[in-house]
């Protein structure tokens, strides 16, 4: 075999192993709540997750791909509001996300139906620019679903969040992991 084919074939198994999500495996995030996710994700330890989650209502888990550049979290904190009021929480939380972010492209806002169960789905393009001024920093660009359900008494928020330059080897894999999402 010629070195060039050798060579070719490494750099086609390297970019495999780099982009392919694999197979997605039942992840146990708690009693009430599982989902699939890929198999080499894994538990964001705490110290990290206080770090990439600064929020007064700690994610119930975090899983990161080995390269920590894909995270999946689960927020459950008490509501209010019923499953019935999703129609009309969608501008809040669509208000909530565009204040979040400099800039938000909606690819997809809806209520959708997930296992039987309504969810408020969000699934952009966002562009956060740091604006203190001096900044040298260049914004950061990512590719998000966010989804919104209540049951009972809890308000529980799923999120998927890639860098932007993957969203096309990620959307299909996100959109899976998002679609697998249970509540007991």
């Amino acid at each position: 075999m010629n070195m060039r084919y050798i060579a070719f074939l490494a750099i086609i198994l390297i970019a495999g192993a780099a982009f392919g999500q694999g197979k997605l495996k039942k992840t146990q995030i708690s009693k009430e709540v599982t989902v699939q996710l890929p198999k080499d994700f894994l538990p964001m330890p705490d110290d990290a997750i206080a770090r990439e989650y600064p929020a007064t209502t700690k994610p119930l888990a975090v899983y990161t791909s080995p390269n920590g550049e894909v995270d999946f979290s689960v927020t459950q904190k008490r509501s209010q509001f019923k499953e019935a009021d999703l129609q009309m929480l969608r501008e809040f939380y669509k208000a909530n996300l565009m204040e979040t972010f400099t800039q938000v492209d909606f690819i997809r806002q809806e209520v959708s139906q997930i296992k039987g169960k309504d969810y408020l789905v969000f699934e952009f393009v966002s562009k956060l620019a740091d604006e203190r001024g001096a900044s040298i920093q260049k914004p950061v660009n990512k590719y998000s679903i966010v989804q919104y359900t209540i049951k009972g008494n809890q308000l529980y928020i799923f999120t998927m969040h890639v860098p932007f330059a993957m969203k096309n080897d990620w959307q299909e894999t996100a959109r899976e992991i998002m679609a697998s999402v249970s509540i007991k």
